[in-house]
């Protein structure tokens, strides 16, 4: 196969990218709040639905599974077709979808609804990045990027909070239909001020084998990564679907080695300053991973009440949203291979320092810790995704966007039943509990203890990325000093 060499990103030209870039990051917003406000209310659906916690959860499994299965079949469609459409198309099912969730008469119902919200999400998301690059100027690409880590930030910051006031006030069905007017704002920006977005390379087919492939691949990954969380590493049922979707693997490479316009391009990844920003993306969100402990520590070690921990739990995602612009401008100026590798090691040093929490942390100790791991991740997103987006060939920004999300999806859906099985096993290996007793009967010092020992080893973790990251930058700076040789020959 012949392997595509990334060029210049057509500029398209629109009276306010300003405004058009806006109604791609309310978009961004509504998803990801979507993905923190529903769970602070699994315990209310569970009694207003008369439902168990067993079925509840998949209010949140239907909607990632969705996402997941689908974000590189949509973004190699907006390879294809006009990204504007395929965006607005998918915002308007998003918000028919929140519509139908908030008027839900079961959990059945709902478990459905929000499928179908995961279709219109998976529509925008995988199209964000593309767009954005597509429509800012070059010289602020990295800031635009900055600002869309910036709203995930937000929407994560935002959700457990305002989800508790909403329910308090106006109950549970208030979550989805909050989406209505943010929605229908952003779908007027959308339709009046983004430019149609055409495909920079006509007359190519969509491979639907391979599109296929792909959806079943990721879907038992995340599927079999969900069922290993619940019943641990030796789950049946979870490696049997690890197992298929190391098996459509191989299927899907098969069929894209032999495909005359594959869905995936394969020859990308021949290209390492595509494949490691990439890899390193996924051993972030691993990391990032590592939320869902905290409340053992806060609330069945440290004794703190749910307001407390929510306001404790905002800090991370806050200091991500200050830094992600910022980050994202400096990457326009110095380039991202530097300011990547700033944040993976100030990342690092993060996790490290959580790695040293006890049972008598502050407050403020805590504060003093957490703030670098989001400060970290904050400072990596946008020039890592900016890394990826301007090596992706003008016909490919598509893919490159769908890329870089699932490499989100992927880290995070790998990462919480490893995290979940090192923090199990770090509490069980203290002895005070037995094999099978629940995490609340854990002495203090034992869950304190857990959490500490989760955050050194992903500092280890880290020190691969960072890896990665220096291996990234040598091989830019090659490249640059090839060019600058060649420059005079061919003068």
């Amino acid at each position: 196969m012949k392997q595509h060499a990334a060029g210049p990103t057509p500029e398209i030209r629109t009276p306010s990218p300003v405004l058009a870039m806006l109604g791609v990051n309310l978009m961004v917003f509504m998803a990801t709040l979507d993905m923190s406000i529903v769970n602070v209310a699994l315990p209310t659906l569970v009694e207003a639905l008369h439902t168990d916690f067993a079925a509840i959860q998949w209010v949140i499994l239907s909607y990632v599974l969705v996402i997941a299965s689908l974000l590189l079949l949509v973004s190699r469609l907006g390879d294809m077709r006009d990204k504007k459409r395929i965006f607005s198309t998918g915002l308007v099912i998003f918000l028919i979808a929140s519509l139908c969730c908030g008027l839900a008469p079961s959990v059945s119902w709902l478990i459905a609804f929000r499928a179908l919200q995961g279709i219109g999400a998976a529509m925008t998301q995988s199209l964000g990045m593309a767009i954005v690059t597509q429509i800012a100027p070059p010289s602020s690409r990295g800031r635009a990027l900055g600002f869309i880590g910036g709203t995930v930030a937000m929407g994560l910051m935002i959700g457990p909070p305002l989800g508790g006031i909403l329910i308090g006030i106006l109950g549970w069905r208030s979550l989805f239909l909050l989406n209505l007017p943010v929605g229908l704002v952003a779908l007027w920006v959308v339709a009046r001020r983004m430019p149609h977005l055409p495909p920079v390379k006509t007359g190519e087919r969509f491979d639907l084998p391979g599109a296929a492939a792909a959806s079943l691949t990721l879907g038992a990954y995340c599927l079999g990564m969900t069922a290993i969380q619940r019943g641990g590493f030796a789950d049946p049922a979870g490696l049997a679907l690890l197992g298929l979707s190391l098996v459509g693997l191989f299927v899907f490479v098969a069929i894209e080695r032999r495909a005359a316009q594959p869905m995936l391009d394969l020859t990308l990844f021949a290209n390492p300053l595509v494949t490691l920003p990439l890899c390193m993306a996924v051993l972030v969100f691993i990391t990032g991973a590592s939320g869902f402990i905290m409340p053992f520590f806060f609330q069945s070690a440290q004794g703190r009440s749910v307001t407390e921990m929510g306001l404790l739990m905002m800090l991370l995602p806050a200091s991500m949203a200050l830094t992600a612009p910022v980050s994202g401008s400096l990457a326009d100026r110095y380039g991202s291979r530097g300011i990547c590798l700033l944040g993976l090691v100030v990342l690092c040093g993060g996790c490290f320092s959580l790695g040293t929490l006890t049972v008598a942390t502050p407050w403020w100790g805590y504060l003093l810790r957490t703030l670098p791991v989001g400060l970290g991740i904050g400072i990596f997103q946008a020039p890592n995704n900016s890394s990826i987006m301007g090596e992706m060939p003008p016909h490919r920004l598509g893919v490159g966007s769908g890329l870089a999300n699932y490499a989100r999806v992927f880290g995070q859906s790998t990462g919480l039943p490893l995290v979940g099985a090192i923090f199990s096993a770090l509490v069980l290996s203290s002895g005070h509990i037995g094999a099978r007793a629940e995490f609340t009967n854990a002495a203090p010092e034992a869950l304190a203890a857990g959490v500490a020992g989760v955050f050194r080893w992903l500092g280890s973790l880290l020190f691969l990325a960072i890896v990665l990251g220096m291996l990234a930058w040598r091989i830019e700076y090659k490249r640059r000093r090839a060019r600058a040789v060649q420059a005079p020959a061919d003068a």
